[in-house]
């Protein structure tokens, strides 16, 4: 073949010996868009030149009767060489009727599958390492989290004491730390460590000093790990019978059953001495508590709102029912009728802070602790929650005056139970007036007792208790709608 003349024009019609002088020297025909030097040793390959001067090899063939153009790569980049092996790679491809843009379509596809599972691959390795190292305390803190709008305050208030780490100053005793919870000691474990000779080995370390309350923590940690065997990411790290395991439960011990409770003959010297309480609101609280049989905590945070003085009953929180109606029986409208209103609770609580002359430091002095008025010089303020918190204090001093050593709160409310089988009360309504649960068919969707029925056996059980305690007071002389509090 005669050599192309140097500044000569490239026939573009037919084919050519392709070399480095002849791509440099080729060039796009006016008015048009873009041309194509076709290689005369390699079958399908192509220079493709535009009117703008770019040049690149191209690979053009036919598959399944259609024009496949593929850019091989710019023609400075790619050797003439190097793009007649690709050319020949693609037209061994179009030859066995494969398109390799389907072909680098699914191989780009394969890529991003095997990236993905590597990635996915790389993550579960990270969150199986994240789960080993879990920690209880970690764990714990998120159950907390997600179930407490399921509980009540008190429920999540005993799930932060059981877990508590302690070293804390108490709210109410300034200088005195708070202890570890039960179950500080196994926050810092690993959750797939927690089983049930761990646990075994923690109950036997714990129950000697605070039994009842291990016991708590046990069945908090049973409901605990039960929820953790649930969670996706957690199934297999958790142990749910590791709290279940008999000598754990061996070890925490078995409750003992309460026993205190008044007696018909010991009400007399129980009301004297509660009675002569100096702190009137304890004083009135506490002889509530026994009229009304309720729990220790839904009388103290009754507010003057639920006190219902034209239907004379007491709209209370309840646990089981969320509320409960009981009647506002003469006695007890009597006593609330004379307590200070100084807030929104019922039994509102008021402290005096004093200063210690030898270290200097505030500390507080309940009136329920004192029993006498607050020295002259310090300041008396309203107590952080308003009302009364701690009026187990004055009556375990009144019970020891009494000779009644051991009675609790809640034997008060075992009093009026026991006391309430004097007057063959129907089991029923002594039971609706202190939120039991009702048991039986025919308690739990037939019977419903209006505050009127209640009120008539209620009435009947105060009136009873006052004689047998020996209270001079007249049901007739109280008015309920001038129920009122003054400051």
């Amino acid at each position: 073949m005669a050599r192309r003349k140097a500044g000569a024009d490239i026939d573009l019609s037919k084919p050519h010996d392709l070399t480095a002088g002849l791509i440099d020297g080729l060039a796009c025909p006016a008015g048009m868009q873009q041309a194509f030097l076709r290689d005369s040793e390699t079958k399908g390959l192509r220079v493709r030149v535009t009117a703008a001067g770019a040049k690149a090899f191209v690979f053009e063939s036919k598959v399944n009767g259609k024009t496949l153009r593929r850019t091989i790569g710019d023609a400075k980049a790619w050797s003439i060489k190097d793009a007649r092996i690709e050319a020949n790679r693609l037209r061994v491809l179009v030859d066995q009727k494969q398109d390799p843009r389907e072909l680098e379509k699914q191989q780009a596809e394969e890529a991003a599958r095997r990236e993905a599972q590597a990635l996915a691959e790389a993550k579960a390795a990270e969150a199986e390492a994240a789960a080993m190292a879990l920690t209880v305390g970690q764990a714990w803190a998120r159950y907390l989290a997600e179930r407490r709008p399921h509980w009540g305050a008190r429920t999540y208030a005993d799930h932060l004491k059981a877990a508590q780490a302690g070293g804390d100053e108490r709210k109410r005793r300034p200088g005195v730390l708070t202890k570890p919870g039960p179950l500080a000691p196994l926050m810092a474990m690993r959750l797939v460590d927690l089983d049930a000779a761990a646990v075994e080995a923690w109950a036997k370390r714990e129950a000697p000093d605070r039994p009842a309350r291990v016991r708590l923590a046990l069945r908090l940690m049973k409901a605990f790990l039960r929820w953790a065997a649930e969670e996706p990411d957690l199934k297999g790290r958790a142990n749910p019978a590791a709290a279940s395991a008999k000598k754990a439960r061996e070890a925490a011990g078995r409750p003992k059953v309460r026993n205190d409770y008044l007696q018909r003959e010991q009400l007399a010297t129980w009301f004297k001495h509660v009675q002569a309480i100096p702190n009137p609101v304890i004083s009135a609280y506490l002889q509530c508590l026994l009229l009304t049989g309720a729990r220790r905590e839904e009388l103290a945070a009754l507010r003057w709102e639920e006190v219902n003085t034209q239907w004379r009953g007491i709209d209370m929180k309840d646990k089981i029912e969320g509320r409960r109606a009981v009647p506002l029986t003469p006695y007890v409208a009597h006593l609330l009728a004379r307590l200070p209103r100084r807030n929104e609770w019922v039994f509102s609580s008021a402290r005096t802070l004093a200063l210690d002359p030898k270290n200097t430091k505030r500390r507080e002095l309940r009136h329920a602790k004192a029993g006498t008025l607050a020295p002259a010089g310090d300041v008396t303020t309203t107590s952080e929650s308003g009302r009364i918190t701690a009026p187990d204090i004055a009556h375990r001093r009144a019970c020891a005056a009494a000779g009644l050593e051991g009675l609790t709160l809640h034997g008060l409310r075992r009093s009026f139970a026991s006391l309430c089988e004097w007057l063959d009360i129907p089991g029923g309504i002594s039971a609706q007036i202190q939120g039991h649960a009702p048991q039986g068919v025919r308690e739990q969707n037939y019977i419903r007792r209006p505050l009127d029925l209640l009120r008539v056996h209620h009435e009947r059980i105060e009136a009873w208790i006052l004689e047998q305690a020996g209270v001079q007071f007249e049901a007739a002389s109280v008015n309920p709608t001038q129920l009122r509090a003054v400051t």
